[in-house]
């Protein structure tokens, strides 16, 4: 039995705690592979590590890359690879303010694993455009949850009227563009719905204050009940290195708008999501002709390619583990 352990230090809530729980189920090779996952303190790691693999989903910052070197001298036996979920191309135009003192960090970090992989072909682009991650060591596995209570959904038969959005309430999300964008339409049939929880949600509050048909929802742990109550989703954010809500939104059969040109959302628009401009009037356009009509063709086939993505991801994780784990993969 191979063993993998996961190392995260952000238990809360979110897209990459419920992909790792969705790992954990997953019958690889045959069922001769064992997943754990453990919680450390953030910057601090186990003294002694009981696998055959570890797999970083850590953060990487200035303050943590003593603690990444200690992880590869701590495990100098075992073969290390570390999932970039965090930073991607546009993260970098929208945050990074000193450049080179960026590069630096990241390509001192991912240096000291074996592998890295890259949540998004867009992301795994950026990482190798930049000389961050050499092509030998790159491999690109998007994540990915249990779709399948979201494939058991059924698809609106009408246009959009219920709109909404999922997750954390950052600037990231661009939720405030969504907003603006919303209360710019005259139609008030329309609703949103905007459900989680965030740094920025008094001021998105604030910034619907007067518009009756926006309402908020605090985080779900069932986001497809969320969706089942929705015609379509948006997605404006900034920066989304992939962008697990919208995986979920194309399993469920509903019309996703998705930022243009940003990091993994490229990859959902290819697959069916609609494209819309970074302009709050660009916002208040799509959501207006999704409420005229909705395209079906489109919708059916954002939905099959997502049905695929579970046996994808998996797919991609045990390549990487045949190659890091060799002759014990092949035997398992």
């Amino acid at each position: 039995m191979i063993q993998i352990l996961h190392l995260l230090d952000d238990g809360g809530p979110g897209g990459v705690t419920r992909f790792l729980a969705r790992l954990k189920g997953t019958a690889h090779l045959a069922g001769g592979v064992r997943h754990a996952v453990v919680i450390v303190p953030r910057g601090r790691l186990p003294k002694r590590f009981d696998a055959d693999l570890v797999v970083s989903h850590l953060s990487v910052s200035w303050r943590t890359l003593p603690a990444l070197s200690a992880l590869r001298a701590r495990a100098a036996h075992l073969p290390l690879v570390h999932v970039e979920h965090s930073y991607s191309g546009a993260f970098a135009e929208e945050c990074v303010r000193a450049p080179a003192r960026f590069q630096a960090l990241l390509g001192g970090a991912y240096a000291l694993f074996d592998r890295v992989v890259a949540v998004s072909g867009a992301q795994a682009e950026w990482l190798a455009g930049t000389g961050l991650v050499g092509t030998g060591a790159l491999r690109v596995i998007p994540p990915v949850t249990d779709l399948g209570p979201f494939l058991a959904l059924g698809a609106p038969h009408r246009p959009a009227r219920r709109f909404g959005a999922i997750g954390r309430f950052d600037r990231q999300k661009g939720l405030d563009i969504l907003i603006d964008a919303f209360r710019a339409t005259t139609d008030p049939a329309l609703t949103l719905g905007l459900t989680g929880d965030g740094p920025e949600r008094a001021d998105l509050v604030r910034r619907a204050a007067g518009d009756p048909r926006i309402t908020f929802a605090p985080f779900t742990s069932t986001p497809e009940r969320t969706l089942a109550a929705l015609d379509a989703v948006a997605m404006p954010s900034r920066w989304e290195p992939y962008g697990l809500a919208a995986l979920e939104a194309r399993a469920a059969s509903r019309p996703l708008l998705v930022s243009a040109g940003v990091d993994g959302l490229e990859e959902h628009a290819r697959a069916g999501a609609i494209r819309v401009g970074r302009a709050a009037a660009a916002w208040t356009a799509a959501i207006e002709d999704l409420a005229r009509a909705v395209p079906r063709d489109r919708i059916a086939a954002a939905r099959a390619d997502a049905a695929g993505a579970m046996a994808r991801s998996e797919e991609g994780w045990d390549r990487l583990i045949g190659e890091l784990c060799g002759s014990r993969a092949r035997a398992a």
